[in-house]
């Protein structure tokens, strides 16, 4: 079995890796049309990826991750696998983003920004649950998102916020840890990406 499939039209990189193994029943990763992945990529196996993929240098897409179409990985960008990203999603560098997370349609997450899943780091052993980014969120850089919670559709988490509880649809999450305000009219609207 070939390790990876990719679709018409495809700019690869020498110097990454499309299939990954990651054990003994790895499935084939599959990359839609219009790809562009550049060097330092690693993708593991059983991995779906869309049409329109970019990737910056050094992202890393981990095993079990389901991905839509035109979706941007920034540079250094981490997915760590058993995730679901929708379509015309932006994650720019350094965003991490851990096992167990759902991620809806257009949605931006800002440089530096950390989505997490274990509520308790290695003090009690949990069911690991990331967070939920519905449709149309903004998450701006080095915001922290915490794990099961859940950011409704078109919110926007200020930069650098720290979010511990879900955040309603149409809402402003801003501070540490963050309060829910009204959404300003300039940031109100779909996201365009």
């Amino acid at each position: 079995m070939n390790l990876y499939v990719t679709g018409t039209n495809c700019e690869i990189d020498d110097d990454v890796t499309l299939g990954y193994s990651a054990g003994e029943d790895s499935r084939q990763t599959i990359v839609g049309d219009d790809a562009r992945i550049r060097s330092g990529t690693i993708v593991y196996s059983d991995v779906t990826i869309g049409d329109g993929f970019v990737t910056g240098h050094d992202a890393l897409v981990r095993e079990d991750t389901r991905i839509g179409d035109n979706v941007v990985v920034g540079t250094n960008t981490v997915i760590d696998g058993t995730s679901t990203i929708g379509s015309n999603v932006s994650l720019q560098t350094r965003v991490y983003v851990p096992t167990h997370t759902h991620i809806g349609d257009d949605v931006f997450v800002g440089p530096g920004a950390v989505l997490t899943n274990d509520p308790y780091p290695v003090r009690q052993d949990v069911e690991m649950t990331g967070p939920t980014l519905e449709d149309g969120v903004s998450v701006g850089g080095n915001a922290t998102i915490l794990p099961d919670v859940t950011v409704g559709e078109n919110a926007f988490v200020a930069a650098g916020a720290t979010v511990t509880e879900d955040v309603p649809a149409e809402t402003l999450a801003v501070g540490t840890p963050a309060e829910h305000r009204q959404l300003p009219a300039k940031l109100q609207g779909a996201n365009s990406i």
